[in-house]
């Protein structure tokens, strides 16, 4: 066996595989990224977990927003606006070139991973950059009542409605509360080419800092995914995407709780236990490191927030006890 798989989404994901490319050699890195965020707006296919990925490990991303590219401009949304089109989900000039290639080479046969290695090497990336399914995912948000159980007519929905991840997360902040998850599209999705073959053979399976509800939760959903990961349990490592009980960007903390788990890492503990043997934690939840242990897995106390390249090479390096 020989290198490292990641389950990955979003930003905390992307920079800690971004750190992982300074300690590992590149090409013995492959991220298997969740797609249950992908959408198709304009016309255009896009993948934002897998963009994020992308962009952060060529050292392109937008620092401030987390996603999207450095430097960017915005004169097509601009444009777009004059019209009365669809701009709350905010496409940069650059970036809308990815989601054109991506668009176009998936009508012309291709499949998503080879889209996305494509891509990979136009950036000049060394690693394997691989959708965890070639096959529609979608992650849907039922919304939940506010606490009298009244319609959320404020935010534009309703209680009950199901609506898209993008809608939830961008259209309306991820403001509303959250009744339930579902992962359209996962019975009949097959991880894609490469995905199984880098979990069976990689030295450490890590489950990067990502929510766990709604970045892996939709991997973990494809068909063999599940199987695959347990299968090597004994070498999957996991790190919390909380730190004191919070989630430095989105909303874990709050959909743990409104999905009835404990917003603690012993209550990510217990949502890995079935697939992780170690978490790797922040040294802000030490006292909870027993609880960790009491839920079947072994704990490592750590500096987990990534402010730069350089922390996230030390977490890496922690994560893959180099």
């Amino acid at each position: 066996m020989a290198g490292v798989a990641v389950l990955a989404g979003g930003v905390g994901a992307a920079r800690l595989v971004r750190g992982l490319v300074d300690v590992v050699p590149p090409d013995e890195v492959t991220a298997i990224v969740n797609t249950g965020d992908d959408m198709v707006l304009h016309g255009l296919v896009i993948s934002p977990d897998i963009d994020t990925v992308t962009y952060t490990v060529a050292d392109a991303i937008d620092p401030e927003r987390g996603w999207g590219l450095r430097d960017e401009s915005w004169q097509a949304m601009e444009a777009l606006s004059r019209y009365g089109g669809v701009t709350w989900f905010r496409l940069g000039d650059r970036d809308l070139a990815t989601h054109l290639y991506r668009t176009q080479r998936l009508a012309d046969g291709v499949g998503l991973a080879a889209v996305t290695a494509e891509i990979a090497r136009a950036w000049g990336l060394g690693l394997h950059i691989v959708p965890v399914t070639e096959q529609p995912l979608r992650t849907m948000i039922t919304v939940a009542g506010d606490e009298t159980g009244a319609a959320v007519l404020a935010a534009g929905v309703a209680a009950g409605e199901e609506i898209s991840f993008q809608d939830y997360f961008v259209r309306l902040q991820h403001a509303v509360p959250v009744a339930g998850v579902r992962f359209a599209g996962a019975d009949a999705a097959r991880p894609a080419p490469g995905v199984l073959a880098a979990i069976a053979g990689a030295d450490t399976v890590v489950v990067a800092p990502s929510n766990p509800i709604v970045s892996i939760g939709p991997v973990m959903a494809v068909p063999g995914m599940r199987d695959a990961v347990v299968a090597r349990r004994d070498d999957v490592v996991a790190v919390s995407p909380l730190v004191g009980g919070r989630a430095l960007k989105g909303p874990a903390d709050r959909l743990l709780r409104e999905l009835g788990h404990a917003d603690s890492v012993v209550g990510i503990a217990e949502l890995y236990a079935p697939f992780v043997g170690t978490l790797v934690i922040d040294r802000a939840d030490v006292e909870l490191a027993d609880g960790v242990r009491a839920a079947g897995l072994r704990c490592v106390v750590t500096d987990t927030i990534m402010r730069d390249p350089a922390a996230a090479a030390a977490l890496c390096h922690v994560v893959l006890g180099r």
